[in-house]
């Protein structure tokens, strides 16, 4: 039975809550030095993301794992300071991480650097939705993975990056949560925000993954806007518009 839409963002942040338990139990090994988990930290905004937005949607956006002045400092998905503020209104604490990265502070919405990600996908959609409410009756953007990876140095490490013994149990707990968002939004579309997330995407949610919620579903990709993307630099938004348009997602 399909829940009330009164209570979806309720169970959503249940789901939430334990992917932030489940994960904060995993260990990982060198060249992994420090871990950061925003969905504990910053709970708070996070959360209010959650209960003001989620609600059915035709697409399910994924990326891949919090940037690290995005969603590291938001806990909100793709969550460059400035738009999440001034465009979604999201705002709220933001606790100190233990242990903390001295190379990777965590300011909150203090933070003062841009997530370049985050900067051009929801400025792309502002740009294309009067308000945040007549995106998100669309869309809905998540990640698959919650937590942040660094190196000593302080470099970025991607969850593909990690052993298979350690991506095995990340993922199971990362494929159950977005199973459950799947089941709860019923999005037809699932788009995977660059390759890898589109990837898990699929394993998780087609034929290997929860067939019973999500049998109608339909898979695709946009690339991911990371500046370290060639193709991404040349004109991302000129690309989203292309595939989420042949889609017929955009108004």
């Amino acid at each position: 039975m399909t829940p009330p839409a009164s209570i979806i963002p309720e169970k959503l942040i249940a789901a939430m809550r334990a992917l932030a338990e489940e994960t904060a139990r995993l260990r990982f090994a060198p060249p992994v030095h420090t871990v950061y988990n925003p969905l504990i930290y910053a709970r708070e905004p996070a959360e209010r993301y959650t209960r003001r937005y989620a609600r059915k949607c035709r697409a399910l956006l994924v990326g891949m794992n919090p940037g690290p002045f995005g969603m590291a400092q938001t806990g909100i998905p793709f969550g460059e300071v400035g738009l999440a503020r001034e465009w979604l209104d999201i705002d709220g604490r933001v606790e100190r991480p233990s242990p903390e990265h001295p190379k990777r502070p965590i300011q909150g919405f203090s933070c003062p650097k841009s997530e370049v990600s985050g900067r051009r996908l929801w400025g792309f959609f502002r740009e294309r939705f009067a308000t945040p409410d007549d995106f998100f009756n669309i869309f809905f953007v998540t990640n698959y993975c919650p937590l942040v990876f660094m190196e000593e140095s302080g470099r970025n490490l991607t969850p593909d990056k990690l052993s298979a013994g350690e991506r095995a149990p990340l993922y199971a707990a990362c494929d159950t949560y977005l199973q459950t968002t799947a089941a709860l939004l019923e999005p037809e579309f699932v788009i995977g925000v660059g390759a890898f997330a589109a990837k898990r995407a699929q394993a998780a949610l087609g034929d290997d993954g929860s067939r019973k919620a999500t049998a109608a579903l339909r898979f695709s990709v946009i690339p991911h806007p990371s500046p370290a993307s060639p193709q991404a630099n040349r004109g991302w938004s000129a690309l989203a518009l292309r595939a989420l348009a042949e889609l017929g997602l955009l108004p």
